[in-house]
């Protein structure tokens, strides 16, 4: 699903990744629409896609292998459509771990969005030695990535790098998604200059 306002020149693009497709995270994840939905408020084109298995895709769920080649599939379409264009990747959960490991090493991906990330079950390590802007949303009651887990990774990023708690909030960020939209508007405004 690729949004955006044709009547705006886009000075960069975004692409949002899904949580656990095995349980039951698809592109139409609540926290997935909020992180689209504060690229396209800001009028970067922005791709929401489903990994292999999820929804309508075909293919079958490959423990994060197959789905990091489904991530550089979406960035090879963004990058068709819209040919030099930065992109910045946004992934919540198992999304943000397959999305950032890729977006880490990917020239074309220009800032990365941690929501949620679990850091309880998937290693992050190879953000440690990555330089393009970074911010984590991470609720204070996240079962999947406890706050002193996140804080110990964070600690470990090198600049630039930001990170935004949301007080009280779980990991789906029940009852406070307008935060997590908020926080990730403010982080990308910086990278539109003037616009």
């Amino acid at each position: 699903m690729l949004e955006w306002d044709s009547q705006e020149t886009p000075r960069l693009a975004a692409l949002v990744c899904h949580p656990h497709p095995v349980y039951g995270g698809t592109m139409h994840n609540k926290v997935v629409y909020r992180a689209a939905k504060a690229a396209i408020g800001m009028g970067l084109p922005t791709l929401r896609f489903n990994f292999r298995g999820a929804g309508k895709s075909a293919g079958t769920f490959d423990g994060g292998r197959g789905e990091r080649d489904d991530v550089r599939a979406a960035l090879d379409h963004l990058a068709e459509r819209f040919p030099n264009l930065p992109v910045c990747l946004m992934g919540f959960s198992f999304g943000s771990w397959v999305g950032l490991a890729v977006g880490a090493s990917d020239a074309r991906v220009s800032a990365l969005v941690g929501l949620g990330v679990p850091t309880n079950t998937s290693d992050f390590s190879f953000l440690k030695d990555i330089q393009k802007p970074k911010l984590i949303v991470q609720a204070t009651r996240d079962e999947f990535g406890p706050r002193e887990q996140v804080e110990e990774l964070f600690a470990k990023l090198p600049e630039p790098k930001q990170i935004h708690w949301v007080e009280g909030a779980d990991h789906f960020f029940t009852e406070r998604l307008d935060e997590v939209q908020q926080a990730s508007q403010e982080f990308l405004k910086p990278m539109l200059g003037d616009a």
